[in-house]
């Protein structure tokens, strides 16, 4: 395969003899020979070293930003710590494709260094270069593997919160329709006769299925008629009940119990909350079942 050197055409013969099969060109002595000494290149090199040393210096950078931003500023080392931390999760999905290339691509060319070291100089910027892609590969991993178990817990805590949250805004609409009506709702859907400017009690009760809600009234606390007294008999030892003796008024629910949806944001599933008089039950986890039932038992 002979390449013409004026137009770039790819032929087969001699380009001497033939001359170009494209533009007529022919070559008028052998080729230059190489020259006796050429000058190493420090390219490669350099494009490693700038690859590292940018890497190196965003992550520093964030990390100052990160500690600045929290006041006061402490330049203690957990102060230290959680601004690069707070750094690491900033640049997790620009640093994590950046790494792959910038390792892969600088470990080649640092190879090629290596094979060629008359040809290429500066191969120690080219390794300070991968050591400092690699040195920020590992404290963004280290730093985000380190903080998992926290972020985990803390979006634990914001679900918790939001239930907290939807459970407390339904107790009160029921405490304000108590209040109002004298008795709590048969139906959630009667909450909705109330004010609701904000919204508040329209957004707690979506996705919150009617047979969630159950009322109940305590019978024994409710004010009874006198019972009737037969006139003309005497009865010994024997008590008699009129079918007179029903609660006075209409009957009126003072109870309730209540599922709430939990972080899976359906009914009927092992994670579901319950709210029983306004007080709000955390289901117990599988865990805690096992160590409460694995905890040894006081003797008599």
């Amino acid at each position: 395969m002979t390449v013409c050197p004026c137009c770039g055409f790819k032929f087969e013969g001699d380009l001497q003899i033939d001359g170009c099969a494209s533009c007529g060109a022919r070559a008028v002595g052998p080729p230059l020979s190489r020259p006796v000494r050429e000058l190493p290149t420090y390219g490669r090199a350099l494009l490693v070293g700038v690859m590292g040393g940018v890497m190196l210096a965003t992550f520093l950078i964030s990390t100052i930003v990160a500690l600045f931003e929290r006041a006061p500023v402490s330049l203690r080392f957990w102060s230290i710590m959680g601004a690069a931390e707070t750094a690491a999760w900033r640049l997790k999905w620009i640093a994590i494709p950046t790494t792959i290339i910038a390792l892969w691509a600088g470990s080649l060319i640092c190879r090629s260094i290596r094979r060629n070291p008359k040809r290429f100089i500066w191969s120690r910027v080219a390794n300070g270069g991968l050591w400092a892609a690699i040195t920020v590969a590992v404290l963004i991993v280290t730093l985000i593997g380190i903080t998992v178990p926290e972020r985990l817990h803390q979006i634990e805590l914001r679900q918790e919160a939001a239930i907290y949250a939807q459970g407390y805004t339904i107790q009160r609409a029921l405490l304000d329709y108590r209040a109002r009506y004298g008795t709590l709702p048969s139906t959630l859907d009667e909450l909705r006769r109330l004010p609701d400017s904000d919204n508040s009690i329209a957004a707690a009760l979506a996705g919150i299925e009617a047979t969630a809600y159950s009322p109940g009234a305590d019978l024994a606390a409710l004010p009874k008629k006198k019972s009737r007294t037969p006139r003309g008999v005497a009865l010994r030892n024997v008590s008699m009940r009129s079918v007179d003796d029903a609660p006075e008024g209409g009957l009126s629910f003072t109870r309730y119990e209540m599922r709430l949806p939990g972080p899976d944001n359906k009914l009927g599933t092992e994670d579901d909350w319950t709210m029983r008089d306004g007080v709000i039950i955390k289901p117990i986890k599988v865990e805690d079942q096992v160590e409460v039932s694995d905890a040894p038992r006081r003797q008599p």
